[in-house]
Formats: structure tokens, sequence, C-alpha cells
């Protein structure tokens, strides 16, 4: 990897971008197939379609300006969705990419139905590549050295993200951490490493490179009778239609 500061799109075309990215889409793709409802949203990331697995009729991919991709701009922290109108909202490094990640997930909360459910993956600071990072920041400062990971957006730690859901009333359904080889940039080297993906799972679980949570919205008092489902209609105002269009023919 050259010594520029490249973006987050940059970089997952890298070789650790691509062995991230793999692992990635194998959860996400696990953890929608089976969440049901009308309406789900992908926010950030547009090069990975995080909802190609999931059967709901109405899907969009919002994205911050200045995002190249077939999909409506918006504020995280100001969605054009009305409250308590989603079954599901994915996060694929959207929280350590965002100017205000509390807000946005606030935001997110805001638009989710009672047991609605937010999927998030994040880059992990403890880990053998936040290590890096962290002392290439460092060498930054003293006018050398390279960063090994996109210069944009911050780590978020495990249970740090974990407290934020907890107050906003989530619960964590499912969490996961994975890519556990070594801050590598060769595609040759990180293979050689393969073993460690292994290992890691069994041998040192909370510092892979990047970690995954499935969490439910959980509201105090209420109990569902039936299937949450909400007639289409409720969204029909959304000004996403064209790009919901779109993205809805890329996950098909």
């Amino acid at each position: 990897m050259s010594g520029e500061i490249i973006g987050l799109h940059q970089w997952l075309e890298t070789p650790p971008g691509r062995y991230l990215l793999e692992w990635e889409r194998q959860h996400f793709d696990e953890a929608v197939t089976d969440v049901f409802g009308y309406h789900a949203l992908q926010l950030g990331l547009a090069g990975l379609d995080t909802l190609r697995t999931n059967r709901m009729p109405h899907k969009w991919l919002g994205v911050q300006e200045g995002t190249p991709a077939a999909a409506f701009v918006t504020d995280f922290a100001a969605l054009p969705f009305a409250e308590g109108s989603l079954d599901l909202v994915v996060l694929p490094h959207t929280l350590e990419l965002s100017a205000d990640p509390h807000a946005s997930l606030r935001e997110v909360e805001r638009v989710l139905v009672p047991e609605g459910r937010v999927v998030i993956s994040c880059l992990n600071p403890a880990s053998l590549w936040g290590l890096r990072q962290r002392r290439a920041r460092l060498y930054r400062r003293l006018g050398f050295g390279q960063l090994f990971l996109p210069e944009a957006g911050d780590f978020i730690g495990y249970w740090r993200l974990r407290d934020w859901l907890r107050l906003l009333g989530f619960e964590v359904e499912t969490s996961s951490f994975g890519c556990y080889r070594p801050a590598l940039s060769s595609e040759p080297w990180l293979a050689r490493y393969a073993w460690m993906d292994r290992a890691g799972d069994r041998w040192w679980p909370i510092l892979g490179a990047a970690y995954f949570i499935v969490a439910v919205k959980r509201v105090r008092g209420m109990r569902l009778l039936g299937p949450a489902w909400k007639n289409a209609k409720s969204l029909s105002a959304a000004p996403v239609s064209i790009a919901n269009k779109a993205h809805q023919t890329r996950a098909d």
C-alpha cells in the first residue's frame, strides 16, 4: 500500500480490505436472511450489498453526501423516515465513519419498529490491526510512517458500543469477532497466516480485527400479539422511491 491517504472504499480494494469484506459479507448474509418485515435500510458502504439475502419487499440504500452510488443522500442523524417505520437497519462501518455516531444510533432507534433489528460491523481497536494503526498515527506525528487503515473514521470499542445500545433500549442478540490475521498488506503473506483465523476463534476470540453485532429494539411495557408488519403505504411518502428501485434490482 502506498503512503497516500485513502478512503475506506479504496482501502477495501486492497488485500486486507478484500479479506475483511469476505468475512463481513458472510456474516451479513447470515444475519439478515431470516429477518422478516416490509422495510429494510442500509446506511453507508455502497460497495457492499448487505441486504442481498433478505426477502423484504422494500429496501433502501442511504449514503452521505459525496458518495458515488445509486442511492439517496441523507444525514445519518436525520433520516427521512417516520418513527417506528423500519424493520431492519444495517450499519456496515457506518458508526465509525459518522461525525456523531451516537446521534446516528439514536436515529436508528427512532425509525425502527419495536422488535426491529440493527446489524452493525466495526473495526476493533483491541486487535493487531488497531495496534498497528495507533502506532502509525504516532509515527505520522513525528513526520514518517504510513497508516495501515484509512485515515477517516474513529474506532469504537466493542464494550463501548454495547453500552450505547443498552442505553438506547437495545438488547444484543448475537455478536462475533473475526479477521485474526496480522496487519499485512500482501495477499501471499495474509494467506500464510490463514491458520490464525481458526486459532483466534478458540484462543483469543475478542481480539479479531472486526466485530459484528445484531441487536433488537426492546420497548418496555409493550407486548406484540402478532407480526409487526405495516402497510407498505406507510412509507409511500418517503423521498427515496427511485433509489429503492435501483437498490432493489441489485439485491435481487
